[in-house]
């Protein structure tokens, strides 16, 4: 029987993919594009300063792509796509997702994070009334966060029956919508799935991040701001693995579940940082005056409850889907520092605001 939907699936996927002219979401959709060709694909983005229209440059609309610019909160959008398209899964990315802005303006996180998601299901649920004969198998997969479990001690992993903790705007709002998503399946009957993955890094994400944030500074020669002691601890996921186990819970993970995504790859903060500039320093010369770029590497007052550690134990999507990570920190940093390199009037275009123009 999974064989059976999963074929299904293959042969005649409608897909909304929500925010995919961000970072995962771009990334995505390109993966997408070349391992499933015969996908249709509905690009919904409102294009915030985060949505670049350039990241999915070289992909035409067509057949099997189609780009909506739009915003997730508008019900008669949502429902006019659904019935258009006879949307068959979702993959809902779309969020505002930086701690720090959600410290200095929580209120745009409220309305598209949980808002947005809310406008989303209810689409979902009346496009999908249990007509199968319109919509086979469909899915609504929500990408979440491990930041809505909190902070972890010096041991331990969270496991999808981990108690929720969050503790920023960005979390909560994230953690309201993954019970949203669950309240949805018990209630409804909807088909979801979500994942919570660890950091992502790789092509294409806004330089506000840390990875791509201390390329820059570390390029141009300008301070490296590390929060507090710098010993925060994250687990870092490469930008394709995570899409790639994306693709996989789409087709195989059981219906209702949650699936955790990590890269087991814990690194502190500083580790990170110090990684870059060596890096750099090796690839492109020490700085103009002599220095390594760890001399630009500035402590700086710690974030607003700033979680500790995030670790994640990934065993499930592992045991019932197979899906692990397969590139390690390591090799992910220097293919990301590579590409930004070779990619230095994409990022100039986003430091400068020219890519919304």
């Amino acid at each position: 029987m999974q064989q059976k939907s999963e074929q299904i699936m293959e042969k005649n996927k409608k897909l909304l993919v929500t925010g995919g002219c961000g970072f995962i979401g771009s990334n995505f959709i390109r993966l997408v594009h070349t391992l499933h060709p015969g996908w249709r694909i509905i690009n919904l983005d409102t294009l915030t300063y985060a949505g670049n229209p350039q990241n999915l440059k070289g992909i035409e609309e067509g057949s099997n792509y189609r780009f909506v610019k739009g915003d997730i909160c508008d019900h008669d959008l949502l429902e006019t796509l659904f019935r258009a398209e006879q949307i068959d899964s979702v993959v809902h990315f779309a969020a505002e997702s930086h701690v720090d802005r959600s410290i200095a303006g929580p209120a745009e996180f409220i309305r598209t994070n949980i808002g947005g998601t809310f406008a989303l299901l209810e689409a979902a649920r009346h496009a999908w009334p249990g007509d199968v004969s319109k919509v086979a198998d469909p899915r609504f997969l929500h990408v979440s966060t491990d930041e809505v479990y909190g902070s972890l001690g010096e041991s331990g992993y969270f496991s999808e029956t981990t108690p929720y903790d969050p503790r920023s705007p960005y979390s909560a709002s994230k953690a309201s919508s993954d019970h949203l998503v669950s309240a949805y399946f018990h209630t409804y009957g909807l088909p979801v799935l979500t994942t919570n993955c660890s950091n992502n890094y790789g092509p294409y994400q806004f330089p506000e991040k840390l990875i791509p944030l201390i390329f820059n500074n570390s390029l141009n020669g300008r301070e490296l701001p590390v929060y507090g002691d710098g010993k925060n601890i994250r687990d870092w996921l490469y930008v394709n693995d995570h899409c790639q186990a994306i693709i996989e819970v789409l087709l195989k993970g059981r219906v209702g579940a949650c699936y955790n995504i990590g890269g087991n790859n814990e690194k502190t903060n500083i580790e990170v940082v110090n990684l870059i500039c060596d890096a750099l320093d090796r690839k492109i010369g020490l700085l103009p005056t002599g220095k390594p770029r760890r001399s630009l590497i500035t402590y700086v007052t710690d974030r607003l409850g700033h979680d500790r550690r995030y670790a994640i134990d990934a065993s499930r999507i592992k045991n019932e889907i197979g899906w692990q990570p397969s590139v390690s920190f390591e090799t992910g940093i220097e293919l990301t520092l590579d590409w930004y390199l070779a990619n230095r009037l994409w990022l100039q275009a986003v430091l400068d605001g020219s890519y919304q123009r």
